[in-house]
């Protein structure tokens, strides 16, 4: 996130601050197999960690860092780094550090890896254990026979829960991607079986340029799946619309182009789940057609300084009056945990699903380079301010409580049901059955 992109209103000289979830940046590629470091390579990860230890300290919003000895803590990854058998272990040990830290938004940015794995299936933690919801036909994962409402156990023989799904995709999506995994699964009613499954390699250039401008989204999208997509569907009698928003990366002048047809419709069904977050402008803004007034948001408290106002602007009388119904997950984060709750505090409709996340800080994004004829960049996100709702309370750690607690059981994911877009839709005035639910929003694999 870049300082000059912030703002503290919605309009359109300025912004809201970008909230980005759990993330991954990098510019340039370098080889990362497990190979014996150079000299020159240990250097590197020690100078390093010590640009990285030095942004954390000058930003983030914490002075006391949480109780953590941040001298203490670097000083032993600085002797860590010392032993590191490979690059992508001298890069986790700097993660970890970062990690540490033990907030949503504050990770390092290790060198891009030159090759790209596609493992085919996804898993998402409901209540609190996690469940396959997708897998791609065209994977090894469905030739083995993992299927959606598989119960995960565990991945290499380590459990995975909500308060560890945060350091298992940073492990296996963005420090140490795996040729394969061992998986452990229980299908609805069997017996839990292993599942060696294998990802899709594809080998990319020994240098990769991205061109100068691009932010942390669009590396996000690019390399995590994060879907741009506006999906709607329409009730048969016109009265109600069912807006899936996948993530607020997209393009701004679609989503208005949606939100302006709202008022034709008796009511409104926000789905929100798998949301990650994205650019606060765009929630700001759709805030702003659900609302006849400007609405007070919350504030951004920094280490230093008066804490900052945020405001979401109304669009006046484009804005939607009607019924809304907001739908969330443990997946929905950032500015998708925002919107719900603010719709929560006006008393504006009603929320359903899963609790949210709970990843909600304002963070910047430092980009770092190093090299000469060979330029590796890397960076540091730094959580420097905490966002504090406008009931007093910060969303961090936290998230959102639906109103009304709705989840998919094991069963339900097998058989393609969705019952929580059910019980949304049914609040909004509408009978839709799961069977038929559950076709309106398919997981999108990438090509």
């Amino acid at each position: 996130m870049r300082p000059e992109q912030e703002g503290v209103t919605v309009s359109k000289s300025a912004s809201f601050p970008r909230l980005p979830a759990l993330a991954l940046a990098l510019a340039i590629a370098v080889p990362i197999a497990s190979q014996e470091l150079r000299k020159l390579d240990l250097d590197r990860g020690q100078s390093m960690l010590k640009i990285v230890k030095s942004e954390i300290q000058k930003h983030y919003y914490d002075p006391t860092f949480h109780g953590l000895n941040i001298e203490e803590r670097f000083a032993r990854a600085e002797r860590d780094i010392e032993k590191a058998t490979s690059l992508s272990h001298m890069h986790g040990i700097i993660a970890q550090a970062v990690l540490d830290l033990k907030d949503s938004h504050s990770f390092f940015v290790p060198p891009q890896l030159t090759v790209k794995y596609q493992y085919g299936w996804r898993m998402r933690v409901i209540g609190e254990a996690p469940y396959i919801i997708a897998v791609d036909p065209r994977s090894d994962a469905a030739a083995k026979g993992l299927k959606p409402g598989d119960a995960v156990l565990s991945v290499d023989g380590r459990p995975v829960n909500r308060r560890s799904m945060r350091m298992f995709k940073q492990l296996y999506y963005r420090i140490r991607p795996v040729p394969a995994m061992r998986l452990i699964v229980q299908s609805p009613g069997g017996s839990p079986r292993q599942i060696d499954v294998a990802a899709r390699i594809e080998r990319g250039k020994r240098v990769l340029d991205i061109t100068q401008g691009e932010d942390i989204w669009d590396i996000l999208r690019r390399y995590e799946d994060i879907s741009e997509d506006y999906r709607t569907i329409e009730s048969k009698d016109k009265k109600i619309l069912i807006w899936n928003i996948p993530s607020f990366t997209g393009d701004e002048k679609q989503l208005k182009g949606i939100a302006a047809r709202l008022p034709r419709f008796e009511s409104v069904v926000l789905d929100l789940r798998g949301n990650p977050g994205g650019y606060l402008a765009l929630t700001g803004t759709l805030l702003g057609f659900f609302f006849d007034r400007d609405v007070t948001v919350g504030h951004l408290r920094r280490r230093e300084g008066e804490p900052e106002p945020i405001v979401a602007k109304t669009q006046g009388d484009r804005a939607f009056t009607g019924k809304l119904v907001v739908v969330v997950d443990s997946e929905s984060a950032s500015a998708a945990e925002i919107f719900a709750r603010v719709i929560q505090i006006e008393d504006r409709g009603q929320v359903v699903g899963d609790t949210t996340a709970g990843a909600v800080l304002a963070a910047r994004y430092f980009p770092k380079e190093m090299g000469g004829e060979k330029v590796i960049l890397y960076g540091i996100s730094v959580a420097e301010a905490e966002f504090i709702m406008k009931d007093g309370r910060s969303l961090e750690g936290a998230g959102v409580t639906p109103d009304q607690v709705s989840r998919p059981t094991a069963a339900d994911l097998a058989a393609g049901r969705d019952p929580v877009l059910t019980r949304a839709a049914l609040l909004a005035g509408a009978l839709v059955p799961p069977a038929e639910a559950g076709k309106f929003f398919p997981y999108k694999w990438k090509d």
